[in-house]
């Protein structure tokens, strides 16, 4: 049995059976398979000839309790139903695709494990001597509060961020200014230990050197012998316009250094909006409320309605306009990420005034008298009567 079937294979769903089904489960499961499959049941038959082999070579495996725990444990490591592989040359359905050959047939391909998987696995469990990786760094987490304008708009903020990166006092060594780490002699500075699964070796980090490759015996004071100590600088980024509150924005690059010539990490700035004194925000859209007069409303009205950091403009209000109606003034709301903007939503809300003079009071009782004979709510009274 190849490695190589161990990864494409799930013979328990050749089977039928769960992965925790007993020996003896197994057995009636094979059984019964073997009979409705058997090429005397079926002769001639192509399809059913390949499933018999395949429920052969299912229960080969599976009724041997030594090649059975080499499949599990094969198949635990690489990922549990091995959906995330095809056969060879096959897609996967996730979207990742590569041919199952370069990884454990033909001559030479077994050298580009080390390339897919990091040097973790060696072909045959040979063991093999590498040299310190390149590493991404961490991403960083940082906050930043925002004006309500800012947010709309876009804006550049100053962050001071705290990561990891080398000692300063070792110089990422780990050992004390002076002296030098060793080469650990357990696995020979490769930072791994070969453990034999049967039909292939995993490399697991080195307890001894915890993965280095070297041993420190006279620890640097400042970092305990990690190599490692807190690093704080300041930034500037750039916050995209029309971002939201509670948005996480991911900056790429710019956090913690990587170690051996890998990469920085990447900083994810979680965004706090302050609200605003009028505007309000919907999605792409600002909202505002505009109070207008009995009579503006009544009569139409052309009045002055405010934009965020511009010149007011002018909005046409209709005749017989009522309470809470919203008008939409285009172009004048949050940024999209295609660069056009959303639009300000106005909703008029009629004001009622708290003292009248006079003059307005006689021509407010004059109105009154006027519509006297309009009952505005007799239809509503009676639909909640017909209920």
């Amino acid at each position: 049995m190849s490695t190589k079937d161990y990864l494409e294979k799930d013979y328990y769903a050749v089977l039928g059976v769960p992965k925790t089904a007993s020996a003896e489960e197994i057995k009636k499961a094979y059984r019964k398979l073997a009979r409705k499959y058997h090429p005397d049941a079926n002769p001639g038959n192509k399809e059913t000839e390949e499933k018999f082999k395949a429920v052969s070579e299912a229960y080969d495996v599976l009724s041997d309790p030594k090649r059975r725990k080499e499949y599990d444990e094969a198949r635990t490591l690489f990922g549990s139903g091995m959906g995330g592989y095809a056969g060879a040359g096959g897609p996967r359905t996730g979207g990742f695709t590569f041919d199952l050959g370069d990884l454990f047939g033909g001559s030479g391909t077994g050298d580009r494990i080390g390339d897919l998987f990091g040097g973790l696995f060696n072909r045959g469990g040979a063991g093999t001597r590498t040299t310190a990786r390149p590493r991404r760094g961490q991403d960083v987490e940082s906050e930043v509060t925002l004006s309500f304008t800012e947010a709309v708009e876009g804006t550049t903020v100053s962050l001071r961020l705290t990561s990891s990166a080398a000692c300063t006092a070792c110089g990422g060594t780990g050992a004390r200014a002076g002296t030098t780490p060793r080469v650990c002699p357990t696995c020979e500075g490769t930072g791994a230990a070969s453990r034999n699964l049967g039909s292939f070796a995993f490399s697991e980090p080195c307890r001894d050197c915890r993965g280095r490759g070297l041993v420190v015996d006279d620890p640097c004071p400042v970092c305990d012998g990690s190599g490692r100590g807190k690093s704080t600088r300041t930034i500037q980024a750039r916050i995209p316009a029309g971002v939201a509150d509670g948005q996480r924005i991911r900056i790429k690059g710019k956090g913690a250094p990587g170690e051996n010539g890998g990469p920085a990490g990447d900083l994810y700035v979680l965004v706090h909006v302050k609200p605003h004194p009028v505007f309000g925000r919907s999605g792409e859209n600002l909202t505002i409320t505009v109070p207008v007069t009995f009579p503006e409303a009544a009569l139409g009205a052309e009045i002055k309605v405010p934009t965020l950091g511009g010149m007011p403009v002018t909005l046409r209000i209709p005749e017989g306009t009522p309470n809470g109606r919203t008008f939409r003034v285009r172009g004048r709301g949050a940024a999209r990420r295609d660069g056009t903007k959303g639009d300000l939503l106005v909703t008029v809300q009629v004001a009622v005034p708290q003292h009248l003079d006079d003059k307005a009071r006689k021509a407010l009782e004059e109105f009154r008298d006027a519509t006297q004979g309009q009952d505005l709510r007799e239809e509503l009274i009676k639909q909640a009567r017909s209920e």
